[in-house]
This record gives C-alpha cells, structure tokens and sequence, in this order.
C-alpha cells in the first residue's frame, strides 16, 4: 500500500454491517505489519433514512444524509471511497457526480469476483433488500456480463431475516436465509450473491455445505478495495 491512498467507508447501514466490512478489509490484504494495511477512515452515519422504504416510495430521500457523510469523508482527505451497503449504492450515480473522489461500485466487485471464480454468464440468486431488488442494482450492471438474475422464493423470510440481524439476533436469521439460498441453488443458479450487508453477518462461512454456492458481496468490495489501493504502486514499480 501507499501512505497517501486512504479508503473512506461511507458506513453506518447498518454499523453491524460496517464493521464486518473492516474486517474483511484487513483480512483481505496481504500484509506482515501494521504499517502494510489501508488507512481507513470510517463515516458511521446510522442516522441515513431507511433505503428500502426510500426506493419502495415509503420513507424521505437519503441522498441529503448520504451527502452529508460524504462531505465528511472528503474533508477527511481520502482517496476512493466504499458503500458498505448494498442498497445505498442506488444512488451510486448522484453521489459519485458530488465529487472528484472516486467511489468503487459493489456490483462491479461481485462481477470481478464472479470472473475469478470462473463463472461467466448465467443465473445468479439474489439474496438482497426489497429496495436493492426493486431498484435492479444488481441485474443491471451484471447483464453486461451475461448474467440473469433471480428473485427468492420467499422474499419476506429475508427481509425478516435482514431486520433480525440488525435487531442483533443472528442466530433466527440463520435459518430463514439458508432456506431461501438453498432454494435458489436447487432452481438452478450457479452462484447466491450475498446483497445485502447484513446478510454475510449470518450466514457466509457458516453453512459448510453452501459455501461454495455463496458469494460475500461485502468480501469481494473489500478485496476490491485492497486491489484498487494497490494499483497506485504497481504502475510506479
């Protein structure tokens, strides 16, 4: 890493879930000191109106809260900034025309992942928000890539599940995500995308059998992220 690349984590949707961003961040460089990792600093704005109920008509507008952090983040100095939700990156656009700083995509790094594991094209489950389904944030950057996207059978077992995360209760979750991951794999998908930050929180890493289905969207922007940070010091090498 450089000293003068510094990540800003536009957070706090939830802060359980930033925080699992962090630690993916770290666990995804390759560092052997302190002095290797990204410097990090972290908008923890929890107060940012609810994004579903936004996209869903229900609730005001987050782009004004969204902006405010932002601002935040560009007086703090950083150089690239990360969304640590999935549905706020609807307004990916509207932010990234707010500043010269850029701002990674989440949708972007699950395709880059999707290359690594060697998947190009076909269905891809959608474990995600109401709001990050009704607004096609995913579909719409993934089709580029030959993929289709699909819906759960259950939507309303993972919105409950998504608000027993961020009620704390991580272990009822669990279960209700599992069954609709299942589901998706049994309808054919080659890879359940993990799009919602809460989301990974329960269920990555913690259903042996699944595991290989799964994709952390949370994981693949932090290694994003790392990669980004680094590509400074590999044109100058």
């Amino acid at each position: 890493m450089t000293g003068t690349e510094v990540l800003g984590v536009l957070g706090g949707m939830g802060p359980m879930a930033t925080v699992d961003f962090l630690r993916k961040l770290v666990e995804a460089t390759p560092a052997a000191r302190d002095q290797d990792h990204l410097g990090v600093m972290v908008a923890q704005a929890p107060g940012i109106p609810d994004r579903t109920q936004a996209i869903l008509g229900l609730g005001p507008d987050p782009l004004p809260a969204l902006t405010v952090a932002l601002r935040r983040l560009e007086a703090a100095g950083v150089t690239r900034i990360a969304i640590a939700c999935n549905t706020a990156h609807h307004w990916h656009g509207a932010l990234q025309a707010l500043t010269g700083v850029p701002i990674l995509h989440i949708v972007d790094a699950v395709a880059g992942a999707l290359a690594m594991k060697g998947i190009a094209g076909g269905p891809i489950g959608l474990l995600a928000t109401d709001g990050t389904l009704r607004a096609g944030i995913y579909p719409q950057r993934l089709a580029a890539h030959g993929f289709t996207c699909r819906a759960p059978e259950d939507q309303a077992a993972v919105m409950r599940a998504i608000r027993l995360v961020k009620a704390g209760d991580v272990g009822a979750a669990r279960g209700l995500l599992q069954a609709q991951a299942e589901a998706l794999v049994a309808s054919g998908c080659r890879q359940v995308v993990l799009a919602c930050t809460e989301i990974p929180v329960a269920l990555a890493g913690r259903v042996a059998a699944l595991r290989p289905m799964l994709l952390d969207a949370t994981e693949a922007l932090a290694r994003a992220c790392v990669a980004a940070a680094a590509e400074p010091a590999r044109r100058a090498a």
